[in-house]
Protein backbone atom coordinates (compact mmCIF):
# COMPACT_ATOMS: atom_id res chain seq x y z
CA UNK A 1 0.00 0.00 0.00
CA UNK A 2 2.91 2.37 0.66
CA UNK A 3 3.35 2.48 -3.13
CA UNK A 4 0.24 4.64 -3.36
CA UNK A 5 1.10 7.01 -0.51
CA UNK A 6 3.14 10.18 -0.50
CA UNK A 7 5.87 10.41 2.14
CA UNK A 8 4.05 13.15 4.02
CA UNK A 9 0.98 10.92 4.40
CA UNK A 10 2.68 7.83 5.83
CA UNK A 11 2.87 9.12 9.41
CA UNK A 12 -0.70 10.39 9.22
CA UNK A 13 -2.00 7.03 8.05
CA UNK A 14 -0.09 5.23 10.78
CA UNK A 15 -2.42 6.93 13.25
CA UNK A 16 -5.88 6.43 11.79
CA UNK A 17 -5.45 4.10 8.81
CA UNK A 18 -7.01 0.72 9.65
CA UNK A 19 -5.83 -1.28 6.62
CA UNK A 20 -8.17 -4.25 5.93
CA UNK A 21 -10.85 -3.33 8.47
CA UNK A 22 -14.27 -4.27 7.07
CA UNK A 23 -17.23 -1.92 6.76
CA UNK A 24 -19.15 -3.67 9.54
CA UNK A 25 -16.14 -3.80 11.88
CA UNK A 26 -15.58 -0.08 11.31
CA UNK A 27 -19.17 0.59 12.32
CA UNK A 28 -18.75 -1.52 15.45
CA UNK A 29 -15.60 0.36 16.47
CA UNK A 30 -16.93 3.85 15.88
CA UNK A 31 -20.28 3.17 17.54
CA UNK A 32 -18.72 1.39 20.54
CA UNK A 33 -15.65 3.55 21.22
CA UNK A 34 -15.97 6.67 19.07
CA UNK A 35 -17.99 9.86 19.33
CA UNK A 36 -19.88 12.10 16.93
CA UNK A 37 -17.41 13.13 14.24
CA UNK A 38 -14.90 10.32 14.84
CA UNK A 39 -13.49 8.94 11.61
CA UNK A 40 -11.07 6.39 10.22
CA UNK A 41 -9.67 5.38 6.86
CA UNK A 42 -9.64 1.81 5.58
CA UNK A 43 -9.15 -0.09 2.38
CA UNK A 44 -12.06 -0.33 -0.01
CA UNK A 45 -12.84 -3.57 -1.83
CA UNK A 46 -13.07 -1.66 -5.11
CA UNK A 47 -9.33 -1.68 -5.81
CA UNK A 48 -5.81 -1.05 -4.43
CA UNK A 49 -6.03 2.72 -4.94
CA UNK A 50 -9.50 3.04 -3.42
CA UNK A 51 -10.16 3.81 0.24
CA UNK A 52 -13.23 4.25 2.40
CA UNK A 53 -13.64 7.02 4.94
CA UNK A 54 -15.95 5.89 7.76
CA UNK A 55 -17.41 8.68 9.91
CA UNK A 56 -19.66 8.44 12.95
CA UNK A 57 -22.74 10.65 12.69
CA UNK A 58 -24.54 10.52 16.03
CA UNK A 59 -25.93 6.97 16.26
CA UNK A 60 -24.98 5.83 12.77
CA UNK A 61 -21.87 5.53 10.61
CA UNK A 62 -21.53 6.96 7.10
CA UNK A 63 -19.05 5.71 4.51
CA UNK A 64 -17.44 7.70 1.68
CA UNK A 65 -15.14 6.75 -1.18
CA UNK A 66 -11.66 8.27 -1.42
CA UNK A 67 -9.59 7.51 -4.53
CA UNK A 68 -5.86 7.78 -5.06
CA UNK A 69 -5.20 9.30 -8.51
CA UNK A 70 -1.56 9.94 -9.41
CA UNK A 71 -0.25 11.95 -6.45
CA UNK A 72 -3.58 13.30 -5.25
CA UNK A 73 -6.62 12.12 -3.26
CA UNK A 74 -10.00 12.56 -4.93
CA UNK A 75 -13.19 12.90 -2.92
CA UNK A 76 -16.32 13.64 -4.92
CA UNK A 77 -15.52 16.63 -7.12
CA UNK A 78 -12.60 17.80 -4.97
CA UNK A 79 -8.94 16.89 -5.23
CA UNK A 80 -6.33 17.15 -2.46
CA UNK A 81 -2.54 16.82 -2.80
CA UNK A 82 -2.29 15.02 0.58
CA UNK A 83 -4.47 13.30 3.15
CA UNK A 84 -3.60 15.97 5.71
CA UNK A 85 -5.06 18.68 3.48
CA UNK A 86 -8.09 16.48 2.86
CA UNK A 87 -8.77 16.15 6.61
CA UNK A 88 -8.05 19.81 7.35
CA UNK A 89 -10.46 20.88 4.64
CA UNK A 90 -13.38 18.87 5.97
CA UNK A 91 -12.61 19.59 9.61
CA UNK A 92 -13.75 23.13 8.89
CA UNK A 93 -16.39 22.45 6.27
CA UNK A 94 -19.07 19.84 7.00
CA UNK A 95 -19.68 17.26 4.32
CA UNK A 96 -23.06 15.95 3.26
CA UNK A 97 -23.38 12.46 4.66
CA UNK A 98 -26.59 11.19 3.10
CA UNK A 99 -29.42 11.93 0.71
CA UNK A 100 -31.48 13.14 3.67
CA UNK A 101 -29.08 16.07 4.15
CA UNK A 102 -27.24 14.90 7.27
CA UNK A 103 -24.13 17.05 7.77
CA UNK A 104 -21.03 15.55 9.35
CA UNK A 105 -17.81 17.32 10.31
CA UNK A 106 -14.57 15.37 10.67
CA UNK A 107 -13.62 16.05 14.30
CA UNK A 108 -11.34 13.35 15.69
CA UNK A 109 -9.35 10.57 13.96
CA UNK A 110 -9.92 7.13 15.45
CA UNK A 111 -6.48 5.55 16.08
CA UNK A 112 -5.94 1.93 15.22
CA UNK A 113 -3.88 1.21 18.37
CA UNK A 114 -6.86 0.93 20.70
CA UNK A 115 -8.64 -1.92 22.41
CA UNK A 116 -11.24 -3.04 19.92
CA UNK A 117 -14.43 -4.91 20.87
CA UNK A 118 -14.76 -8.47 19.68
CA UNK A 119 -17.59 -9.06 17.23
CA UNK A 120 -17.18 -12.82 17.21
CA UNK A 121 -18.63 -15.47 19.46
CA UNK A 122 -16.32 -17.93 21.19
CA UNK A 123 -16.69 -21.58 20.26
CA UNK A 124 -18.07 -23.44 23.29
CA UNK A 125 -19.25 -26.71 21.73
CA UNK A 126 -18.01 -28.32 18.56
CA UNK A 127 -18.88 -32.01 18.28
CA UNK A 128 -19.13 -34.16 15.17
CA UNK A 129 -22.42 -36.07 15.37
CA UNK A 130 -21.73 -38.11 12.25
CA UNK A 131 -18.46 -39.20 10.70
CA UNK A 132 -17.45 -40.14 7.18
CA UNK A 133 -19.41 -37.35 5.51
CA UNK A 134 -17.85 -34.90 3.07
CA UNK A 135 -18.66 -31.40 1.87
CA UNK A 136 -20.73 -32.78 -1.02
CA UNK A 137 -23.10 -34.41 1.47
CA UNK A 138 -24.16 -30.97 2.70
CA UNK A 139 -25.39 -29.63 -0.64
CA UNK A 140 -28.56 -31.69 -0.94
CA UNK A 141 -29.61 -30.81 2.60
CA UNK A 142 -28.96 -27.08 2.30
CA UNK A 143 -32.53 -26.02 1.25
CA UNK A 144 -34.03 -27.89 4.22
CA UNK A 145 -31.85 -25.78 6.50
CA UNK A 146 -33.09 -22.59 4.88
CA UNK A 147 -35.16 -21.31 7.79
CA UNK A 148 -34.52 -18.43 10.15
CA UNK A 149 -36.45 -16.67 12.89
CA UNK A 150 -35.94 -13.93 15.42
CA UNK A 151 -36.96 -10.50 16.65
CA UNK A 152 -36.45 -7.44 14.45
CA UNK A 153 -37.64 -3.86 14.83
CA UNK A 154 -39.81 -2.77 11.90
CA UNK A 155 -40.82 0.67 10.66
CA UNK A 156 -44.54 1.24 10.16
CA UNK A 157 -45.98 1.97 6.72
CA UNK A 158 -48.17 5.00 7.51
CA UNK A 159 -47.03 6.12 10.95
CA UNK A 160 -43.24 5.95 10.74
CA UNK A 161 -42.75 4.54 14.22
CA UNK A 162 -40.71 1.45 15.08
CA UNK A 163 -42.09 -1.70 16.71
CA UNK A 164 -40.53 -5.01 17.59
CA UNK A 165 -41.94 -7.94 15.64
CA UNK A 166 -41.24 -11.67 15.52
CA UNK A 167 -40.05 -12.76 12.06
CA UNK A 168 -39.93 -16.23 10.53
CA UNK A 169 -38.39 -17.13 7.18
CA UNK A 170 -39.42 -20.37 5.50
CA UNK A 171 -39.12 -21.22 1.82
CA UNK A 172 -39.98 -17.99 -0.04
CA UNK A 173 -42.14 -16.51 2.73
CA UNK A 174 -41.05 -13.94 5.30
CA UNK A 175 -43.75 -13.65 7.95
CA UNK A 176 -43.92 -11.21 10.83
CA UNK A 177 -46.05 -11.54 13.95
CA UNK A 178 -47.02 -9.20 16.76
CA UNK A 179 -45.00 -11.45 19.07
CA UNK A 180 -43.51 -14.93 19.18
CA UNK A 181 -46.55 -16.41 20.93
CA UNK A 182 -49.02 -15.38 18.19
CA UNK A 183 -49.98 -17.98 15.60
CA UNK A 184 -51.45 -15.67 12.95
CA UNK A 185 -48.96 -13.40 11.16
CA UNK A 186 -49.62 -9.72 10.64
CA UNK A 187 -48.37 -10.06 7.09
CA UNK A 188 -46.68 -12.54 4.77
CA UNK A 189 -44.05 -11.19 2.36
CA UNK A 190 -43.41 -13.23 -0.79
CA UNK A 191 -39.67 -13.02 -1.44
CA UNK A 192 -40.24 -13.91 -5.09
CA UNK A 193 -41.47 -10.30 -5.45
CA UNK A 194 -38.45 -8.84 -3.60
CA UNK A 195 -35.86 -7.21 -5.88
CA UNK A 196 -33.11 -6.38 -3.35
CA UNK A 197 -31.95 -6.76 0.25
CA UNK A 198 -29.28 -4.37 1.52
CA UNK A 199 -27.92 -2.45 4.48
CA UNK A 200 -29.66 0.91 4.91
CA UNK A 201 -28.16 4.10 6.32
CA UNK A 202 -31.01 6.49 5.55
CA UNK A 203 -32.81 5.86 8.83
CA UNK A 204 -31.81 7.41 12.15
CA UNK A 205 -30.98 3.97 13.55
CA UNK A 206 -28.13 1.49 13.50
CA UNK A 207 -28.03 -2.10 12.19
CA UNK A 208 -30.80 -1.39 9.67
CA UNK A 209 -31.46 -3.10 6.37
CA UNK A 210 -34.24 -2.92 3.82
CA UNK A 211 -36.21 -5.21 1.54
CA UNK A 212 -37.29 -3.64 -1.73
CA UNK A 213 -40.68 -4.67 -3.13
CA UNK A 214 -42.55 -3.13 -6.09
CA UNK A 215 -45.11 -1.36 -3.89
CA UNK A 216 -43.05 -0.69 -0.77
CA UNK A 217 -39.62 -0.80 0.83
CA UNK A 218 -39.58 -2.45 4.26
CA UNK A 219 -37.09 -1.12 6.82
CA UNK A 220 -35.91 -3.50 9.56
CA UNK A 221 -33.33 -3.19 12.35
CA UNK A 222 -31.47 -5.91 14.23
CA UNK A 223 -29.94 -5.70 17.70
CA UNK A 224 -26.37 -5.97 16.39
CA UNK A 225 -24.51 -5.46 13.14
CA UNK A 226 -23.56 -9.13 13.08
CA UNK A 227 -27.21 -10.16 13.40
CA UNK A 228 -28.24 -7.76 10.63
CA UNK A 229 -25.48 -9.17 8.45
CA UNK A 230 -26.76 -12.71 9.04
CA UNK A 231 -30.30 -11.74 8.01
CA UNK A 232 -29.04 -9.99 4.88
CA UNK A 233 -26.88 -12.91 3.80
CA UNK A 234 -29.71 -15.37 4.41
CA UNK A 235 -32.31 -13.28 2.59
CA UNK A 236 -29.98 -12.71 -0.36
CA UNK A 237 -29.37 -16.45 -0.53
CA UNK A 238 -33.15 -16.94 -0.66
CA UNK A 239 -33.47 -14.41 -3.48
CA UNK A 240 -30.69 -16.16 -5.41
CA UNK A 241 -32.43 -19.51 -4.96
CA UNK A 242 -35.71 -18.02 -6.20
CA UNK A 243 -34.01 -16.67 -9.32
CA UNK A 244 -32.66 -20.13 -10.06
CA UNK A 245 -36.22 -21.45 -9.92
CA UNK A 246 -35.78 -23.49 -6.75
Amino acid sequence: LSYYLSSQSIFLLAVWYHHELSRHAAEALLLSNGSDGSYLLRNSNEGPSCFALSVRAKDSVKHFHVRRVDQAYVFGFNQFPSLQEFVNHFANQPLVGSDTGTLIALKAPYPWRVEEPSIYESVRVHTAIQTGRTESDLVADAPSLGTKEGYLVKQGAVVKNWKQRWFTLQRHELKYFKDKMFEEPIRILDLRDCSAVQFDYSQDRVNCFCLVFPDRTFYLCAKTGVEADEWIKFLRWKLAQNRKGK
